[in-house]
């Protein structure tokens, strides 16, 4: 009996050295994948994703880095009208790895090499990228992957879309609101890969586009006409046109010329004076006004 404790302690080495052996082994194996997976990282891709495969496009059967390099040659660089496409991403079914060239179907690694595709991956949208500070995540209901960490989104069932959290509660809905086109560029607003804004009318536009309006003093929405800069700044800008008016006196035969307007941005009524420079509302005092 007095040996009982010596011989438990001996085993409990044991088994501890060989535990110690498995995590060992198990930590050499996991660090030797990491290895694998991570050859090439950075190395490979084009200007819009760093990534370890290309596509291979199932309209035309050749392969390319991401569908906008696709849509680029095969869309909008395609002078024969007959020939231009656009890819679907998701019909993609097979990828060629960038490190060994081996064609395969799509997958997070390689078959051959076992190199992985993207540092971030979804299968469902096939989409691989080895940038992961842009936070991408998927959501189920867009069915498409965005970019900016989920935390910071909220998907708005009205609008159909995943908008910044800051929005939330407090922007106007309107059903499937980039579901559509740039009002001024007319590109497809729901998978673009630029920055876009949403007004306070609840329309979509693009960032840059927008910046394009307010360089060429357009300070209204292109789909709703109603301004969208804060009423402060708008101040301004009616002041600035009050000045103009008592600058500009109109021709005697319009002096007492009267003409109804309406206002885009209060909707009310009103009959005012004509002016060449525009119309005041008479309940908002805006400038934003159209005949009727």
């Amino acid at each position: 009996m007095e040996d009982e404790p010596a011989t438990s302690q001996g085993t409990s080495s044991y088994e501890s050295a060989s535990k110690n052996n498995e995590d060992q082994a198990v930590s050499e194996k996991e660090r030797h994948e990491q290895e694998t997976e991570s050859r090439g990282l950075f190395q490979h891709g084009c200007s819009h994703y760093r990534r370890r495969c290309k596509l291979v496009a199932p309209c035309c059967g050749q392969p390319f880095w991401c569908r906008h390099c696709h849509n680029t040659e095969k869309n909008d660089n395609e002078q024969d009208p007959a020939k231009m496409h656009t890819l679907d991403r998701k019909a993609v079914k097979e990828l060629i790895c960038a490190l060994c060239n081996t064609r395969q179907p799509t997958g997070r690694t390689c078959i051959s090499c076992g190199v992985a595709f993207g540092q971030y991956s979804c299968l469902e949208c096939n989409f691989f990228d080895d940038d992961v500070n842009k936070r991408q995540f998927h959501c189920n209901a867009c069915g498409i992957c965005r970019v900016g960490g989920r935390d910071n989104y909220f998907h708005c069932s009205t609008c159909n879309c995943c908008y910044a959290i800051q929005l939330q509660n407090t922007h106007v809905c309107i059903e499937n609101s980039m579901h559509n086109n740039c009002p001024v560029c007319f590109e497809y607003i729901f998978d673009s890969v630029n920055p876009i804004c949403v007004l306070p009318c609840g329309h979509t536009i693009h960032q840059d586009c927008l910046h394009s309006l307010q360089q060429h003093a357009m300070y209204v929405c292109p789909s709703c006409n109603k301004n969208y800069l804060s009423e402060a700044s708008m101040e301004r800008v009616w002041e600035s046109m009050d000045s103009a008016v008592l600058s500009t006196p109109m021709p005697p035969e319009y002096q007492d010329m009267q003409v109804d307007i309406l206002c885009n941005n209060c909707l009310a009524r009103s009959r005012v004076n004509f002016h060449v420079v525009g119309h005041k509302c008479q309940r908002c005092g805006g400038y934003n006004t159209q005949r009727i």
